[in-house]
């Protein structure tokens, strides 16, 4: 797993998939799926999750924060491009926060039965907006543990 930032207002994660580039699409997409692996033990825990996949279809997850005192968080956007196996991009937005919508996209490269997923955040313009969304570590870990076992 390594991370790159490519600007200053993008975060890039990258890690190695033992698993097909169109299971990991669907981990990536399934709401059953995602309630399984998107968590932060003693963060958080994604409850509730919808997804219309499709090129303007509307997507949301409900995380319930594991913290005493920090409140629900929702997020949710639209679709851009769905492109199975290879390429996913939406929009992000988290409720109760005034910034602009900020754009996610993962790339999918399977060589061999083994993908490469690299998430792309962009439009992280502020150093709250980029400190807000540096889970992206850990969210590709819990992915990769998913999918591997």
């Amino acid at each position: 797993m390594n991370s790159a930032g490519a600007h200053d207002d993008t975060i890039v994660q990258q890690v190695e998939i033992h698993a097909p580039a169109a299971r990991v699409f669907t981990a990536l997409t399934d709401p059953n799926e995602l309630i399984r692996w998107w968590n932060w033990e003693g963060k958080f825990q994604l409850v509730h999750a919808e997804s219309d996949l499709r090129p303007g279809g509307k997507w949301s997850m409900r995380v319930s924060s594991c913290i005493p005192g920090h409140p629900d968080a929702v997020v949710h956007g639209e679709y851009r491009i769905v492109a199975p196996p290879c390429l996913l991009v939406y929009t992000w937005n988290r409720d109760g926060e005034d910034h602009p919508e900020t754009l996610v996209r993962w790339d999918l490269v399977e060589n061999n039965g083994v993908t490469t997923a690299r998430v792309t955040h962009s439009g992280l313009n502020t150093e709250r907006l980029r400190t807000r969304n540096s889970g992206w570590p850990m969210i590709v870990a819990r992915l990769q543990t998913h999918l591997e076992g």
